[in-house]
């Protein structure tokens, strides 16, 4: 875009930014596929393989969330919530004995 364009856009530079970071988060998430598929062929156990695949998928799910979402922009109120999500979550994965017994008792 020349100066005499951005004059007359004075939101130009903005649009440009985002622009950047679409193709960004588009190229991360094309080379986190491709390590997705790159690990699945490693031979890990199940349990490795289920685990390092969750990884790549919740490191995929933020930067949309982040970016296309415009959750990192957001108020921290939303932040906090998905972090509580993510907490209860990650003690759901990890603590599957514990968390049976919780839900039990309910």
């Amino acid at each position: 875009m020349t100066s005499e364009q951005a004059k007359d856009h004075p939101h130009a530079g903005d649009v440009d930014r985002h622009v950047r970071a679409y193709i960004t988060v588009f190229v991360a998430l094309m080379v986190l596929t491709l390590v997705t598929v790159w690990v699945s062929s490693l031979g890990l156990n199940i349990r490795l393989a289920v685990s390092v695949a969750l990884g790549i998928a919740t490191l995929k799910a933020s930067l949309v969330a982040g970016v296309f979402m415009h959750l990192s922009s957001e108020k921290k109120l939303i932040v906090l919530g998905l972090a509580l999500t993510l907490v209860f979550f990650l003690f759901c994965l990890l603590m599957p004995g514990v968390s049976d017994a919780l839900l039990n008792r309910l």
